[in-house]
């Protein structure tokens, strides 16, 4: 099921047009709008400072927001636009879609390791590196996964953990359309130094026995 989805507080704004949206910024607040669905489009004023966090944090369009707007219903949105100034780069408007229970939305899945313990490879002293902490699926905004799990339990060294591999939450696919990998179990790096040694001296041996081949 869908784990915490992150509250995004705004504020109703009165008046529409230009006039309006000047106003909300001499006031430090970012204007917006709310469409979607089956009511009215609901023009938001966006407090700058909080705005410009969200957008920091990254991946602002991919993540759903709970928004909350005094007077309103709690309604679940995403964002379709983010309009910013062309000299400054700072966000001047921004467009929210409303989102029923079954619309397919992209959204990215954290990944949860399970079996790190019983891994023959990580038991050896292999290293375990998760490629992808997030993987991004389409979901259905009714029933977002909190994560996706994989388990390592039967990785050696050398060995990859793809996508195919993984159990999806149901109705949730993968938005890219290749068998991706998301984890590797690699030999520790003193071991992969000794082995590039051993090739080392092997080539060198091999250099040396051709060498005096060609002089006999």
């Amino acid at each position: 099921m869908a784990g915490a989805i992150p509250d995004l507080i705004a504020q109703e704004r009165t008046g529409t047009g230009k006039g309006a949206a000047r106003q909300a910024r001499r006031a430090d607040m970012v204007p917006g709008i709310v469409f979607g669905g089956e009511k009215d489009p609901l023009p938001i004023n966006l407090p700058f400072n909080m705005l410009i966090k969200k957008l920091r944090e990254g991946r602002f369009k991919s993540t759903l927001f709970n928004l909350k707007v005094e007077g309103q219903e709690d309604v679940r949105v995403i964002c379709r636009d983010v309009q910013r100034h062309v000299v400054k780069d700072l966000p001047i408007h921004v467009d929210f879609m409303r989102l029923k229970r079954t619309t397919k939305i992209n959204l990215f899945i954290n990944v949860k390791v399970e079996g790190e313990e019983e891994a023959p490879g990580l038991r050896k002293g292999g290293v375990l590196t998760l490629v992808r902490p997030e993987v991004e699926l389409i979901v259905t905004a009714g029933d977002i996964p909190e994560n996706i799990t994989i388990d390592v339990s039967g990785m050696e060294i050398g060995d990859n953990l793809t996508i195919s591999s993984v159990k999806l939450p149901e109705g949730a696919k993968p938005k890219i359309d290749r068998d991706f990998v998301i984890a590797q179990l690699s030999a520790p790096a003193g071991l992969i130094s000794a082995e590039d040694e051993a090739d080392d001296e092997d080539e060198g041996e091999a250099e040396a026995v051709e060498a005096e081949a060609t002089e006999e």
